[in-house]
């Protein structure tokens, strides 16, 4: 079975605690406070590699988790930072949260490596916390915790072209005849069980990448038989090509292939009937002479919608290279760029949700903001980097921070503190 979806539980590297220690050398009794800051966690972070083309990997190992940063030491020693836990995964594979099946990321286009979920802040060590009148203090900072979430991958197959039909109808054969794929052949139904891919070289024209996508059956669209196994690949490709039995070796009718198969795509995602279709009628070379019926009647029924049908024999090559010129015509008329989903889950805004916080004015006109989802915020996010500044930001504006800090009249210029964070509010 062609390993194109995997769900699977990953998990952030703990940042390690501040340490609590003191100077203690033999001619400084009462040394001050030099506990070293903790480390930070690792980080859970997927990459392409262009070597994969399966999730095999993660069909039978269901939890990946980071390393947890190391505490703090004695004399100001830091802990050492957690490694990073980096999962490579073939491209075009769409990283999703398997409770909402919200997109977090997709692993195509330029997007070749992503953090999904950052590592916790390492705690501050006890000298960050010695004022003039607290000179010996007993606490640390604990390090950020830990994210753990559960993902859905799915692979979706990257190819400029998807040639479609039921089974037996010489999708395999074609693919073998007009690029270097080498896919399995036999007389029987359902023989493909995954895409393969192949490479099409044109003399004088762009070449393309086509996909033999697996036999699809009616009731597909709603998971009969592997349906949404199979039409999902579909989705990111800019042609269809509809290969139908043009002799009806096996009594079937192309016609109704052809919409039985349009009403399967428009059910899973009516998009897709907006691409370019081109109609090949396979088998001709068994056909008897003059047995053209099929064929004009596919003609009549879809040229006036502006669908080609070309009729060839995937066996000796007959009408192959019309056809795929034609395929090369209508891809030079579509858009260059590969499909790529946005994101619409952020796993660390989803961490912090749930937990409360309050919004005050102290005696000195500062606005303090605290609680555990303000606290556990900042053990997650480093501040002094630009990406971290604005998930802060963000998380200020989606968790309703920002608005009640106005409902209490903050002005341009005053003073917020989150615990050890203190900020001059601008708009």
């Amino acid at each position: 079975m062609f390993a194109d979806r995997a769900k699977i539980i990953i998990k952030s590297g703990k940042g390690g605690d501040g340490h609590v220690s003191f100077r203690r050398e033999k001619y400084v009794p009462n040394g001050g406070p030099d506990g070293g800051d903790g480390g930070k966690g690792g980080d859970v972070i997927f990459q392409v590699d262009e070597g994969l083309n399966t999730l095999t990997d993660y069909r039978h190992k269901r939890k990946f988790a980071a390393r947890p940063g190391e505490e703090g030491g004695k004399k100001k020693c830091h802990g050492r930072n957690g490694e990073d836990l980096i999962l490579k995964v073939p491209e075009g594979t769409v990283i999703k949260d398997a409770e909402s099946g919200k997109v977090i990321a997709d692993m195509s286009g330029d997007n070749r490596r992503q953090v999904i979920l950052q590592g916790g802040r390492g705690g501050l060590g006890n000298q960050h916390y010695a004022t003039s009148t607290m000179q010996a203090p007993k606490y640390a900072q604990p390090g950020g915790e830990a994210i753990e979430i559960e993902v859905l991958l799915e692979l979706k197959v990257i190819a400029d072209v998807g040639l479609v039909g039921f089974p037996n109808v010489g999708k395999s054969t074609f693919l073998s005849r007009v690029t270097n794929a080498r896919p399995k052949i036999a007389n029987y139904h359902f023989t493909t069980l995954n895409p393969n891919l192949g490479v099409v070289d044109l003399d004088g024209a762009a070449g393309f990448v086509i996909a033999d996508i697996p036999g699809l059956i009616e009731g597909a669209s709603v998971g009969i038989g592997l349906g949404h196994e199979f039409l999902r690949h579909i989705e990111r490709t800019k042609v269809i090509i509809h290969m139908v039995d043009g002799a009806s070796v096996e009594g079937r009718d192309p016609l109704a292939d052809i919409l039985a198969i349009n009403k399967e795509l428009e059910a899973y995602d009516p998009d897709i009937l907006k691409k370019p279709q081109v109609i090949a009628a396979n088998k001709m070379d068994v056909c008897m002479e003059g047995q053209d019926e099929i064929v004009n009647t596919l003609r009549e029924h879809f040229e006036p919608e502006g669908i080609q049908v070309y009729p060839i024999s995937a066996v000796s090559g007959e009408g192959v290279k019309e056809l795929l010129y034609h395929v090369q015509e209508l891809l030079a008329q579509c858009p260059s760029e590969v499909t790529v989903y946005e994101p619409e889950f952020d796993p660390a805004l989803q961490f912090f949700k749930d937990e409360p916080f309050t919004v005050e004015v102290d005696e000195e006109g500062i606005y303090v903001v605290e609680g555990p989802k303000i606290e556990k915020m900042l053990g997650y996010t480093n501040i002094d980097s630009e990406k971290g500044f604005l998930f802060f930001q963000r998380f200020m504006k989606e968790q309703g921070i920002l608005q009640q800090l106005e409902d209490l009249g903050i002005q341009e210029g005053d003073t917020v503190r989150m615990y050890g964070l203190m900020f001059d509010y601008y708009k």
